[in-house]
């Protein structure tokens, strides 16, 4: 489904950015590889550049990890806002039956700022210890972690604290996060669909599992930029767009990092006066205010600080205070280029002397931590045939030749995903496959070399919160 543009669109010299920066800009992202899976650059409240790699599209949810967090420091904003609560509110206070047996002075001097903040006390993060609660109560298992400091005088990025938020808003309204939201900030931005990540006992889990579309995260950006005004509607008050968005805490002090700048409520601080809501791997809704412009991104990157740089380096400086004259022909190659944008499929051949040997063969693996069981290609003419036996099952998966083939999978989650893959001979004895799934970050590459009766099979990640290779599995021939 495809749903009509809620920001209007101009060329980049209307609002004073020249067509050639922005196409310097995507020449860096693909001579540098970044992982790159969308755009939208809106200046002045007008769309100028747009795109999407291929298999990634525009109508397609992504997986947001912690720009959720900003959404939830928007419902606590509208709470206050309906005098529910403040954020000088003692946590303990909104959850008294969740106090552990004794109560440290650190924590009762919790409150509710100190969540927007993640400058709780704690001296790390502590939201592993709050998601193994065996119970699924983790507002009890948060309230039980020791608080090391003083509230407000320690800054630690606590994923927790932004699930205690989202408690908070669905205790105090009977709803959860997502629904609160609904009829107050999603539908009046035209934001439908919308999906976000629960707890056991059906709590949103705030600090990441949100899924929206680009467009989305650049209506939020814009929002923000417009001082919480929406098509002549104050959705968010003004003054808590101000607070929520200025310099609360100190999170660093160097000067050539955007993780150093400061910290406000559930919202980043950047160089350059502007700030943003961002999540791992690259998922970005970074607004200027100093240029009136909002860039929006996801993507499956590792280094998320060189995507800033890029922006900080070509689009930056190319925004000027008053429109350029037009340029037909830059305008022209700029659109050509974003209606063509791509992952670079698997490149190599699609035959090979080896395929007739293994076509169909079936290789068994000894009990493994992946638990890969059992697996086969079948090469045909126009693609190849993956099939996986994992935890979850037979997964069938099928590759394009030089191309993204799109289907859906269980394979390594259980859960039904949309994926495209590709797949090539990458030398005379190995074949890879490249698998997008294309509603998250995530995608990674399977390397299958075949030596006599063994397959050699390597997993490796683009992005990942540990290692990206896991360890290499050989299997056995055994049909």
């Amino acid at each position: 489904m495809h749903h009509d543009p809620r920001l209007p669109h101009c060329t980049p010299e209307a609002q004073g950015v020249a067509s050639a920066a922005i196409l310097a800009f995507l020449d860096a992202v693909a001579r540098d590889g970044v992982g790159l899976h969308s755009l939208m650059l809106v200046r002045h409240g007008h769309v100028i550049a747009d795109g999407w790699w291929a298999p990634y599209a525009p109508e397609l949810l992504h997986m947001l990890f912690s720009l959720s967090k900003s959404f939830v420091s928007t419902a606590i904003g509208l709470a206050v806002t309906e005098g529910r609560l403040s954020v000088d509110d003692p946590v303990l206070r909104l959850f008294p039956e969740e106090a552990p047996p004794v109560v440290s002075d650190a924590l009762a001097a919790m409150r509710v700022r100190h969540l927007l903040t993640m400058s709780t006390g704690h001296d790390a993060d502590v939201t592993q210890g709050t998601t193994a609660a065996p119970d699924g109560n983790w507002v009890k298992a948060f309230l039980a972690q020791p608080v090391q400091h003083q509230p407000g005088t320690h800054f630690a990025y606590n994923s927790a604290a932004t699930y205690m938020l989202s408690a908070i808003v669905q205790r105090l309204t009977g709803e959860t996060v997502l629904a609160y939201l609904g009829p107050r900030l999603l539908k009046p931005l035209g934001i439908e669909g919308a999906t976000w990540q629960s707890c056991p006992r059906g709590v949103n889990v705030g600090g990441w599992g949100l899924n929206l579309r680009t467009e989305d995260i650049a209506c939020f950006g814009q929002l923000y930029l417009q001082q919480g005004e929406w098509q002549g509607r104050q959705l968010i008050p003004t003054a808590w767009v101000q607070e929520a968005t200025a310099w609360q805490v100190s999170n660093g002090a160097d000067p050539r990092s955007d993780w150093a700048q400061g910290y406000g409520y559930q919202f980043w601080r950047c160089r350059h006066h502007a700030y943003r809501g961002d999540g791992a791997f690259g998922q970005f809704c970074l607004v200027i205010p100093d240029q009136g412009a909002v860039v929006a991104m996801t993507a499956g990157e590792q280094d998320m600080q060189r995507m800033l740089n890029l922006v900080w380096a070509h689009l930056l400086p190319a925004m000027h205070s008053a429109p350029l004259a037009e340029d037909a022909v830059a305008a022209a190659t700029l659109k050509q280029r974003l209606a063509s944008l791509v992952l670079p499929p698997v490149s190599g051949a699609q035959a090979s002397p080896a395929a007739m040997q293994v076509s169909g063969r079936r290789y068994s693996f000894r009990p493994n931590q992946q638990q890969i069981k059992e697996m086969s290609l079948t090469f045909v003419e126009n693609g190849c045939e993956l099939v996986i036996t994992d935890r979850f099952g037979e997964h069938r998966i099928v590759c394009g030749y030089g191309e993204w083939r799109r289907g859906a999978t269980r394979l390594e989650s259980g859960e039904l995903q949309r994926v495209a893959v590709s797949g090539a001979w990458t030398d005379v004895d190995t074949f890879t496959i490249q698998l997008a799934y294309n509603a998250t970050p995530f995608c990674p590459r399977i390397t299958c070399r075949f030596d006599n009766d063994r397959l050699h099979y390597q997993y490796v990640a683009n992005v990942a919160f540990g290692r990206r290779a896991r360890p290499q599995l050989v299997g056995r021939r055994s049909g």
